[in-house]
């Protein structure tokens, strides 16, 4: 990088940290809960519409892009991968230049079990260095990509997608193919976060194949595995006594999958809620009796007490089972820090998948 673009990314974070104060991610996770005057905020019985929704949404004040892989190396290693885009709005609209209000920052993580490897990215929008587009998919931050490759059919599913991130010591190079549909959570996409009504448009493709390369240690490994991208956004997700969440993505070895989390209160409550996704996409929404999350096991991570193994109960689907990190010291050390890893899955049905936490003080 040479000095031209030091400077430039140096006035990038600084502006991204002093409009980040009237924006949702400048509070930490606890102020998503903030008030969302003058942003949109979803409605029950609005319809996704794809590919439009696949894109971004200015009128609303937080969004993401999130891919997580479980992965096995041909070395016979497990390894995790991340990929994550955030939108953040200081103002619902977008405008060319660096007079947009569109905050990006992007995380990239791999995960061993001895070693856990995070990079951060800034930008404002309208720059076009970060950004997502809806047709022909793309979502990018500097040179982390997460586009349909050139050529693909055009199409509303994400049926095939390259992934591509790394920091100083790690890098990977992905192709995600999905083999099941597109899955909405809730009502059909509209997501209840809280006994008082917050709500998020949310949806998922569960179910990719994944294969590619990473580069750790001076090493390169050709990989495959199973990922996740989840699709999101809103303007007030969280309650105001909500202070963070405990979120669960499940590949069971039935072919069932299962997105779960438990948004934790400031009094020691806590809402849950999630979906089980039959082998050939069905979604069944689980309310907040039907799911439980209760930690068995923590670890000290960054000074802080984190739960790294959990029980995860659904009485009504037979399952019972313990999940456990793959590596405790899966932390996400950029400027809103979190816990973000692959876990594994035993009991009564086996599997693997990927487990935030965030909030966490």
């Amino acid at each position: 990088m040479n000095v031209r673009d030091i400077a430039r990314k140096t006035v990038a974070a600084a502006a991204f940290l002093i409009w980040g104060c009237a924006a949702a991610l400048a509070q930490g996770f606890a102020g998503l809960g903030g008030d969302a005057q003058g942003f949109a905020v979803p409605e029950r019985g609005t319809a996704l519409a794809f590919p439009r929704d696949h894109g971004p949404h200015p009128e609303f004040r937080i969004e993401w892009w999130y891919v997580t892989a479980v992965l096995k190396g041909e070395d016979g290693r497990d390894y995790g991968a991340q990929w994550t885009l955030f939108r953040s709005a200081a103002a619902p609209r977008e405008t060319e230049g660096w007079s947009s209000p569109q905050l990006w920052m992007g995380h990239a993580g791999l995960t061993t079990p001895d070693a856990h490897h995070s990079a951060e990215r800034l930008s404002r929008g309208g720059t076009g260095e970060a950004g997502a587009t809806a047709q022909p998919f793309a979502a990018w931050i500097d040179e982390w990509r997460l586009a349909a490759p050139p050529g693909a059919a055009s199409g509303d599913a994400l049926d095939r997608l390259d992934m591509a991130a790394g920091g100083g010591d790690f890098r990977y190079d992905l192709t995600l193919e999905a083999k099941g549909p597109l899955v909405r959570h809730g009502d059909g996409g509209y997501s209840v976060k809280s006994q008082s009504g917050q709500a998020s448009y949310y949806y998922s493709q569960p179910f990719y194949e994944a294969s590619g390369t990473i580069e750790i240690g001076g090493r390169t490994v050709s990989v495959t595995g199973k990922a996740w991208l989840d699709r999101e956004w809103s303007s007030q997700p969280l309650a105001a006594d909500q202070t963070g969440w405990d979120w669960f993505s499940l590949h069971f070895e039935t072919g069932d999958r299962m997105m779960g989390f438990r948004l934790r209160q400031r009094d020691g409550g806590a809402f849950t809620s999630g979906t089980w996704i039959a082998p050939d996409g069905t979604p069944s929404p689980l309310g907040p009796d039907d799911l439980k999350l209760t930690p068995q096991g923590t670890a000290t991570v960054a000074g802080r007490t984190i739960p790294v193994v959990w029980r995860v109960q659904l009485p009504a689907r037979g399952l019972d089972v313990t999940v456990r990190a793959l590596n405790d010291a899966a932390w996400m050390d950029g400027r809103f820090p979190y816990w973000e890893g692959p876990v594994r899955v035993t009991g009564s049905l086996p599997g693997e998948g990927y487990l935030e936490m965030t909030g966490y003080e």
